[in-house]
């Protein structure tokens, strides 16, 4: 009986746990890690909304090239978003849990108009890319200050990610001549 009591007890002191991962980062690493990843975290969902909004929302002469390049491109946003929250889990931070949380933490404006011009939303997604890329560059500072390679080189890859999604909303939106 008393092994049954200790069990129940150490269960119970368990499910009343911090929700904390040991990392060697230590606490204040841990935590400027997860508060930089988590606001590109929402910014990452914020970007694969409005894109697939624009996405189902696309127009005009040339809907299926970008319809097809939206749907191309959300697609390698929201594959951003596991491995975010896994790297935010591993260093010991907790993350977003809604999207609330999400709504609180984007920087990344919505854009709920009844109808926008298909080279406006080129545009406007080619502005939201780029400020990711800087803020991914930010975070990367942050993580290099204390010595996170694994979640340096996984911006690394966001970055380029996120680059070659401005570049082909560049070009998409240019005017023929």
């Amino acid at each position: 009986m008393a092994m049954s009591e200790r069990k129940r007890k150490e269960l119970n002191r368990r499910r009343a746990a911090p929700l904390v991962t040991p990392s060697d980062l230590g606490t204040k690493a841990s935590a400027e890690i997860a508060g930089g990843m988590n606001a590109i975290l929402a910014d990452v969902f914020a970007l694969y909304l409005k894109t697939k909004n624009f996405h189902w929302h696309m127009s005009g002469p040339h809907f299926r090239d970008y319809h097809l390049l939206l749907d191309e491109q959300a697609d390698q946003l929201y594959a951003m978003t596991d491995p975010i929250a896994e790297r935010i889990r591993k260093v010991g931070g907790a993350t977003l849990r809604s999207i609330g949380h999400i709504a609180r933490l984007q920087r990344v404006k919505d854009n709920d108009a009844e109808y926008v011009d298909p080279l406006d939303m080129l545009a406007e997604l080619r502005e939201d890319n780029q400020s990711l890329a800087a803020r991914l560059r930010e975070v990367h500072d942050v993580v290099d200050e204390v010595h996170d390679i694994a979640t340096a080189s996984l911006i690394e890859n966001w970055i380029d990610e996120t680059e070659r999604r401005t570049w082909f909303l560049f070009e998409a939106s240019r005017q023929e001549r």
